[in-house]
């Protein structure tokens, strides 16, 4: 016969918990598409204010805004950089709207990378 006292026995819930487990494991291998920003040749903007918006906007080194330049100028395109969706788009306002002010054409867009 028994001493009157009962263990306590916590329900499992480790089904649920494994359950738990596998969800965050795969929302943790998912990764955001990214996107390249590309700045398009035209025959209005000048070569340096395409180099100040690749050094303001996109953070690029002097060398490299120039380089980036040169590949819009002689092969029509230039990728300014690989983001996500968001930042993309948003560099993308902030080049059209900086152009716009300063009246140039500058044409500014995104291909998934």
């Amino acid at each position: 016969m028994g001493s009157g006292l009962r263990m306590h026995q916590e329900p499992d819930h480790s089904d649920e918990f494994d359950h738990q487990l596998d969800i965050g494991l795969e929302n943790e291998i998912l990764k955001p598409r990214m996107y390249r920003v590309l700045l398009h040749n035209d025959d209005y903007t000048t070569m340096d204010f395409v180099v100040y918006i690749l050094m303001t906007i996109f953070n690029k080194s002097a060398a490299e805004a120039t380089r980036i330049m040169l590949d819009v100028h002689r092969k029509g395109l230039g990728v300014c950089g690989i983001y996500t969706y968001d930042i993309a788009s948003t560099k993308i306002a902030q080049v059209h709207c900086m152009s716009r002010q300063r009246e140039f054409p500058l044409r500014c867009s995104m291909d998934e990378a």
